[in-house]
């Protein structure tokens, strides 16, 4: 448990900070600066999977998703305006979404990992970040499920319609949240890129 501490750590700070950062706007209600910040568990994951495998990562991802789990029941006890800061089918697509993706990284990463160094951690990335964000938006947003009329009404906002993308053809709000939050997802996927190699580079070296 003690080497994989840094990741637990890493990986604890990524879904606190995420939490935090989710409550603040940016570009007009299109993203939050969360947005920014969650896609680097999948990073966090996909580095401890490569120094210390599967099940060391499945272990932190564990521990993100109990650090999750608290902050969404601290959260939905915080009352704003308009209802509690985490209403329930936010905190229930949140921890359903992070923990399917992240052990879906896992599993990828690992069957992916004896090919080149960029594969496994891009392709795991990529997939993981897609599951997230349609599992996430559907839970929490979607009309199509309901979770009672006291859990809907907290999310009814996200269903009104709007143009797609600010410009395109009318539809929920909840698809362009989904979509903007996605591309946010892929880029933050390539660019991590580097310092996953710049971080497993240096424990092999140490290792040697």
């Amino acid at each position: 448990m003690t080497r994989i501490l840094p990741g637990i750590l890493a990986m604890a700070l990524v879904v606190v900070a995420s939490n935090i950062l989710v409550q603040f706007l940016i570009l007009d209600g299109l993203l939050t600066w969360g947005a920014f910040t969650y896609p680097i568990a999948f990073l966090v994951t996909d580095v401890m999977n490569r120094i210390y495998g599967a099940g060391p990562a499945r272990r932190v991802v564990l521990a993100g998703f109990i650090v999750g789990v608290a902050c969404s029941l601290i959260g939905s006890r915080i009352m704003l305006e308009f209802g509690p800061a985490v209403p329930l089918r936010v905190a229930i697509g949140s921890g359903t979404a992070f923990l399917v993706a992240q052990l879906l990284d896992v599993a990828i990463f690992s069957r992916l990992r004896e090919g080149p160094w960029w594969r496994a951690p891009l392709a795991s990335t990529l997939v993981g970040s897609t599951v997230d964000t349609a599992l996430f938006f559907t839970i929490a947003f979607s009309a199509a499920l309901s979770f009672g009329a006291a859990a809907d009404s907290n999310v009814a906002w996200a269903q009104d319609p709007a143009p797609f993308l600010l410009a395109g053809p009318m539809a929920p709000l909840w698809t362009t949240l989904a979509v903007a939050d996605w591309a946010v997802k892929l880029a933050v996927a390539l660019l991590a890129l580097m310092p996953f190699r710049l971080i497993t580079g240096h424990f092999r070296a140490s290792a040697v």
